[in-house]
């Protein structure tokens, strides 16, 4: 199983987006979801650091440089998906991630107090 810690960056990054109103609270995470190709061309476009910034988790064990390191994924490389937050905050709490768990929790009441 993959060793997560917290991604500082992608929680700093979140927060920001759900400051700023950029917050899809209507669409089911199976839909919002990246593809591969998104993925991909989020990559080409922002290097591995840009798109380890959409994920609440860093694999400390996986090697830089691979989208293996980035675990918990929260938005579509555009807005925080409310949905993804509650999919990162179930499946963090069902593999003992509590420090990810947490993290998506504060995220997750960060959007709803707001009413984005």
């Amino acid at each position: 199983m993959p060793k997560y810690k917290v991604n500082d960056d992608g929680v700093a990054h979140a927060r920001k987006l759900i400051d700023g109103g950029d917050v899809d609270t209507s669409t089911e995470w199976s839909d919002a979801a990246p593809s591969t190709d998104e993925e991909n061309r989020q990559i080409d476009k922002q290097g591995y650091d840009g798109y380890g910034q959409w994920h609440l988790a860093i694999d400390t064990e996986a090697s830089e440089e691979t989208k293996s390191r980035y675990g918990f994924p929260y938005g579509d490389f555009s807005k925080v998906n409310r949905a993804a937050l509650i999919h990162a905050k179930q499946r963090a709490a069902q593999n003992d991630h509590d420090d990810v768990e947490a993290a998506a929790d504060d995220l997750l009441q960060r959007v709803d107090e707001r009413g984005n």
